[in-house]
């Protein structure tokens, strides 16, 4: 990884714990070109009340999406399910009702701030069946073909090396594994300038892949069956979309 990429991840481990020490001291985390609380097309309104109502005030606070994948997951009783980036926890807790006892969520994320955040989270919500994990989204720290479902909410555009990512979704996903992600993506008109002149890095627009970018990468990381449906527009060009996949071979 180069200096630009080193610094660019330092810059998103830091906003991110900022964002963590803000719910924890009672206030809310932001993501979105917008300002800190005033986007709605980021974060916990993007939720059903109902799932809403039913979590810890700092899930929801600490929530950051673009989107709500668990509803597009298709969660099954016993998935084993790994969230990258799973942040304060919401879909991490969401998902864990969804599998029932006998399955299990992994979140994963980079920063300390959150994961203590998380972790507190799922003591108050009496979630017994997760679990979360120190480290990147480049570099899973989970055997190969360890889970069911990958999911993700508006944290991949954040990497710094999308292709590693996608093949560490292929490698910890069993054969007829599914991916079923929420994310920022570019129309395929705009250039990565143009993008960038619509929203910064950390407010999850710079780093961006355009809708055939997104589909080429997961194609030539192995992945069949491969959807990019935008779901509402989040900038001029730019939008939140759905990503759907499959890990070929008998479930």
């Amino acid at each position: 990884m180069n200096e630009h990429s080193t610094e660019l991840r330092e810059t998103v481990r830091r906003h991110y714990a900022a964002a963590a020490l803000a719910v924890t001291d009672g206030g809310t985390a932001c993501c979105g070109p917008g300002p800190a609380g005033g986007d709605p097309d980021f974060g916990s309104a993007l939720y059903a009340a109902e799932e809403r109502d039913t979590l810890p005030l700092e899930a929801v606070a600490a929530s950051l999406g673009c989107g709500n994948p668990t509803a597009v997951a298709e969660l099954r009783e016993g998935d084993r399910v790994l969230d990258l980036g799973s942040g304060g926890g919401i879909d991490v807790l969401l998902s864990a009702r969804r599998v029932g006892p006998g399955g299990r969520v992994y979140g994963l994320d980079m920063t300390d701030e959150m994961l203590r955040l998380a972790a507190a989270n799922a003591e108050k919500a009496g979630a017994t069946n997760v679990e979360f994990l120190k480290g990147t989204i480049e570099a899973v720290p989970l055997p190969a073909d360890t889970v069911d479902v990958v999911i993700s909410n508006c944290v991949i555009n954040l990497s710094v090396d999308k292709p590693a990512v996608f093949a560490e979704v292929f490698r910890v996903l069993r054969p007829g594994g599914r991916v079923g992600v929420s994310d920022v993506v570019a129309d395929d008109t705009l250039t990565p300038r143009q993008r960038a002149e619509r929203g910064d890095h950390v407010g999850c627009v710079a780093g961006a892949l355009s809708f055939t970018e997104y589909r080429d990468g997961l194609r030539a990381a192995g992945f069949t069956d491969v959807e990019v449906t935008p779901t509402h527009p989040v900038a001029d060009g730019m939008h939140s979309a759905l990503v759907r996949a499959v890990k070929p071979g008998p479930r």
